[in-house]
């Protein structure tokens, strides 16, 4: 089993990062490059939670999101075709007095066939520098999701 924790700050809010991690509408891919347009179903959508299948690149998991805690949005796995046991994601998302937001995510990857365990220790050598590009690119795509949506809102 891996574990993976990764942290930035973003000019982005913690209700708009979480507007981001709940928006299972078309394009969710141009935000998290791991959750494929075509992979995407939503098998129910909530007010606080959501169970939701994505992925990309032929791995695949089911999860069930709760955000009951709006500053903390939990992703269990329920099933995947790679992982099972402890595996999935935590946001926590806190508000600084700066006005920007630190965001701390935790993955845990435990694999539950030969395929899912070989990736899950590749990425307990690798996960912090792979999965970070990927974090990466999702803070700098919702910093600019939100830029986009204040000009519009100015103009």
């Amino acid at each position: 089993m891996s574990t993976i924790r990764l942290h930035q700050t973003t000019t982005a809010t913690p209700q708009q990062f979480l507007d981001a991690l709940t928006d299972f509408g078309p394009g969710r891919e141009a935000l998290f490059g791991n959750s494929a347009d075509a992979y995407l179903q939503v098998h129910e959508l909530g007010t606080d939670h959501a169970d939701v299948t994505e992925g990309s690149g032929g791995a695949w998991e089911r999860l069930h999101y709760d955000w009951t805690d709006p500053h903390r949005v939990v992703m269990t796995t329920t099933d995947s075709n790679l992982w099972g046991g402890a595996s999935g994601h935590t946001y926590t998302l806190t508000a600084r007095p700066d006005g920007t937001t630190d965001i701390d995510a935790v993955v845990v990857r435990d694999g539950k066939n030969l395929r899912g365990r070989a990736l899950g220790a590749v990425l307990g050598v690798f996960g912090t520098r792979v999965l970070g590009k990927a974090f990466d690119k999702t803070v700098a795509a919702v910093e600019a999701r939100n830029h986009t949506a204040r000009t519009a809102d100015n103009s």
